[in-house]
């Protein structure tokens, strides 16, 4: 279990007031406020439907909010252009559930693509080395030449992640990263995200309801419900903490 750090003394890279968000008459984010401090996984706990995932896909612009304040390195992100965003895109690596592979191409194209595309890097013997050195942090470099069709659903999250992380963004953002797997391997993607935060100072958003992700990688945790955070704390003070709500996400 994770030790947390005084937050007043933090430099914050997300700070979230107000938020709200609505999909015709269904109202999603009602009230939200949170703030992300530099180097921290914050898990953010609730049951299906609570907004989770759109808060996240308003922090990189995906969604705008229909109110309050979202910025991202003290910018305002619904006031970025077009290029702004791309810049900001660059900062922030999203971890889409389905790992998000592109299935015709090869483990190593998947990772060459963002170098050429975004980076534009040309050199092929710096492109292949940053792509071995990033399979290799994931435990996959045996799969280079490997397509997606032929990995695991571990396998591709891990390659996804290795694929996110080969821009090094400064945050990371997580929608269920261990949905559909089995125990052991949630379990190790779990600790693989709790590893690339340490070896790259990675400020994170985990979305879950997994307890045992959020217990072996949250610093900090926020419970979601009706559309707005309803506690906050670690992994311990929420586990015992008052309230049937908060507690029925241990049993």
């Amino acid at each position: 279990m994770k030790t947390t750090t005084d937050n007043s003394v933090r430099e914050t890279v997300v700070s979230i007031r107000h938020l709200k968000k609505a999909f015709g008459d269904k109202k999603v984010l009602l009230d939200i406020n949170m703030d992300l401090f530099k180097g921290e996984n914050l898990v953010v706990l609730g049951k299906s439907g609570q907004g989770k995932s759109v808060s996240i896909k308003c922090m990189v612009g995906l969604l705008v909010q229909d109110a309050g304040s979202l910025k991202i390195f003290a910018e305002e992100v619904k006031d970025m252009g077009e290029e702004q965003l791309k810049e900001l895109r660059m900062k922030v690596g999203f971890l889409f559930q389905s790992a998000a592979l592109y299935d015709s191409m090869t483990v190593f194209q998947n990772l060459e693509f963002p170098l050429t595309r975004v980076l534009k890097l040309t050199d092929k013997d710096d492109i292949r080395h940053r792509i071995e050195e990033m399979l290799e942090g994931v435990g996959l470099l045996d799969a280079i030449d490997k397509m997606p069709s032929d990995l695991s659903g571990g396998m591709r999250k891990r390659i996804g992640l290795a694929r996110t992380l080969i821009l090094k963004p400064e945050i990371m953002l997580y929608d269920e990263p261990t949905t559909g797997l089995d125990p052991i391997t949630s379990r190790e993607i779990s600790e693989l995200i709790l590893q690339m935060q340490q070896k790259y100072q990675t400020s994170s958003v985990i979305i879950t309801h997994d307890m045992a992700c959020a217990k072996i990688t949250a610093d900090r945790l926020l419970v979601m419900n009706d559309g707005a955070f309803v506690a906050e704390g670690s992994y311990e003070q929420l586990e015992n903490g008052p309230g049937e709500l908060v507690r029925s996400f241990f049993k």
